[in-house]
């Protein structure tokens, strides 16, 4: 009889230490998940969303300037996009790629969308063109226009790749191409820019 109870003992015991390690491995288990999720919540996504270049910026219409006469152009050189906006509401953001460096950048300040703007152009000495190009600073110079094409107007894939991620221009404001052409048909001269 003692020994049948000595091997009860032994046996509730196992049973107890068996029932404790399943719930300290749950617990450290369910504590590492969260620590976890909640880094993964911190960190940007390793695949951040794919940016189609020839699409507009976001899956909602553009805004109707008629019903936002005060609308302006914020262009964000530090987080590459354009903003389109009514006093401090954001109405619409764009995905952009601002101009590289000192000798290529984007200049800063406060401008307007000047008279001239066309469909296609194309610059020997760099050996690109864009498309719907509307011109804001030093008339024809410093433009808004689609991604860079070549010579015959075929968009320059690694180029436009590169649309919202990093500064690629060479001092201009390139916009996905539904983007570009919205502004060229919609963003009316005497409209403020600001370039920061």
């Amino acid at each position: 009889m003692r020994r049948f109870r000595q091997l009860l003992v032994i046996v509730v015991l196992v049973i107890a230490a068996g029932v404790g390690i399943s719930r300290i491995f749950h617990k450290a288990t369910n504590t590492a998940t969260v620590r976890t999720t909640q880094t993964a919540a911190k960190q940007p996504s390793a695949e951040a969303k794919t940016i189609n270049w020839r699409e507009p910026s976001e899956d909602k219409a553009y805004p109707n300037l008629k019903q936002h006469p005060n609308a302006w152009l914020d262009v964000d050189t530090g987080r590459q996009r354009v903003y389109v906006k009514d006093g401090s509401q954001v109405l619409y953001t764009m995905y952009c790629s601002t101009g590289t460096g000192k000798k290529n950048g984007t200049p800063h300040g406060t401008f307007a969308i000047q008279e001239e703007r066309g469909k296609f152009f194309y610059n020997q000495s760099s050996g690109e063109g864009a498309k719907y190009w509307v011109s804001w600073k030093d008339h024809g110079i410093y433009l808004f226009h689609t991604v860079p094409t070549d010579a015959n107007g075929n968009y320059i894939k690694s180029e436009a790749e590169e649309l919202g991620k990093s500064a690629a221009s060479h001092g201009c404001v390139r916009l996905s191409v539904a983007d570009a052409k919205w502004v060229y048909n919609n963003v009316p001269t005497g409209m403020k820019v600001v370039v920061h």
